[in-house]
């Protein structure tokens, strides 16, 4: 029997595509290619969970599909017990900084907290009681009090900076729990998530001298790493998109300090220092490679990112490369692709298909003659088209898809909808799309 995919699901996947954005839900019916990739991160997800940790920065053009890619290692992660935070940088979002914008990204990264059983967000209170839930087993099984093992957890976060009043406030928590003090518990929530902006307040409130910070950004995250593994997960992931905001910062010295904050991250999880944390950072090509704002401008950076050169003198990949570079989609994989959006759309009833096979090969033969080659490297624009050219027979069954492509290819006084984006040029080469 054929599962059908729910309307709310089906609704929200398409949306979201049609909008140029990743599906919050759903990304399983669409997910294509990115193989040895995806071995990769795997093997990282199972380094993590071992105690190990892991830095990659996931490389592609605009719409080559790294936050796709993102959510669907985040998914993974998930899956096998791990929590996982994720957050867009942005102007006001950065990893390092002095006017709070990093504290802001640590609050983001905390609203957004998921696990297996919260996917979507918002488990950082789940993960607190997760822990309160296994201090109690474990106080029940050795027959000895709730406090006592709760402090004996919580002593090796102790010994890492910040982490005398981490564990004070998860303290706090507990006692709000056991005496239904809702407040005692909602201030400490709001201490976990960097939400306080004076020592004064966080002091009177939960009795800690001390805040999360711009300063103590990747500090507050090793111990959250080390708190969700004391809860009983996995580890930690965390997701960091768009970094081509930190690329775009005017002044030289905030830049300079934000790559100085990814070298000791970066450094960290290559010599073993961190424990129980991957990091994700998702970028494009001239983040990485530009030799003036980019990356490789930070000469300490540009030695460990560097590619394998043996790899490349062999025409090969090195998949175990802090960089990993998304490959464009193969023909095949951009049909499958196509074939999944047309299921999709269709709720998973193949009776309800709007459009046969051929129209697909026709379709992506439209793209290749529309934008060339790109189209490969940028399946957001491809994805984009084709969900409108389904809206429109879906509105209107009296068009047939074949008039529809071929009025479309033929239009050359319209803007096309499958536009590259402004600092993309088209391919004079046509590519050749056989199957």
């Amino acid at each position: 029997m054929v599962k059908k995919i729910r309307a709310k699901e089906r609704d929200a996947i398409i949306q979201s595509l049609k909008s140029g954005v990743t599906p919050r839900v759903g990304i399983q019916h669409i997910q294509v290619g990115r193989v040895n990739e995806l071995k990769a991160l795997i093997q990282d997800i199972e380094r993590v969970s071992e105690g190990g940790s892991a830095f990659r920065l996931i490389i592609g053009e605009y719409g080559s599909g790294k936050t796709f890619f993102l959510s669907v290692v985040r998914s993974i992660a998930l899956e096998r017990k791990m929590v996982s935070v994720h957050a867009d940088l942005s102007p006001d979002r950065r990893v390092h900084a002095s006017s709070g914008q990093a504290r802001n990204l640590y609050s983001e990264l905390m609203r957004n907290m998921s696990t297996r059983n919260k996917p979507d967000g918002n488990a950082l209170t789940s993960v607190v009681e997760k822990f309160i839930t296994e201090a109690r087993k474990r106080a029940e099984q050795q027959e000895i009090s709730i406090n006592a093992v709760i402090h004996e957890k919580l002593a090796s976060l102790t010994e890492l900076v910040g982490g005398y009043d981490f564990a004070k406030v998860i303290e706090a928590y507990w006692n709000g729990h056991e005496n239904d003090c809702e407040d005692l518990k909602i201030n400490a929530i709001k201490w976990l998530r960097a939400e306080y902006s004076t020592k004064t307040e966080a002091r009177r409130e939960l009795g800690v001298r001390s805040i999360i910070s711009d300063s103590s950004f990747y500090d507050a995250l090793k111990l959250m790493s080390m708190f969700v593994r004391q809860a009983g997960y996995k580890g930690l992931l965390v997701n960091l998109d768009e970094m081509v905001n930190l690329y775009k910062l005017n002044s030289t010295q905030a830049r300079t300090s934000n790559y100085e904050q990814i070298l000791r991250i970066l450094n960290d999880c290559l010599q073993g220092s961190a424990e129980h944390i991957g990091f994700l950072l998702g970028g494009t090509p001239e983040f990485l490679f530009d030799p003036r704002k980019g990356l490789y401008s930070y000469e300490a950076l540009h030695s460990r990112l560097a590619d394998n050169s043996f790899a490349k003198q062999a025409g090969v990949i090195d998949y175990s490369s802090p960089s990993l570079h998304l490959a464009s989609l193969t023909p095949e994989e951009l049909y499958i692709l196509l074939r999944n959006l047309r299921h999709v759309y269709a709720s998973g009833d193949e009776t309800k298909y709007l459009v046969p096979d051929e129209s697909l090969l026709a379709f992506l033969e439209h793209c290749s003659k529309t934008i060339g080659d790109a189209y490969f490297r940028t399946p957001r624009n491809t994805i984009k088209s084709f969900l409108d050219m389904l809206a429109v027979i879906d509105q209107n069954p009296s068009i047939k898809w074949d008039q529809l492509i071929k009025s479309v290819s033929i239009s050359n006084e319209q803007p096309s909808d499958l536009a590259l984006p402004d600092d993309e040029s088209e391919s004079d080469e046509l590519t050749d799309f056989r199957l």
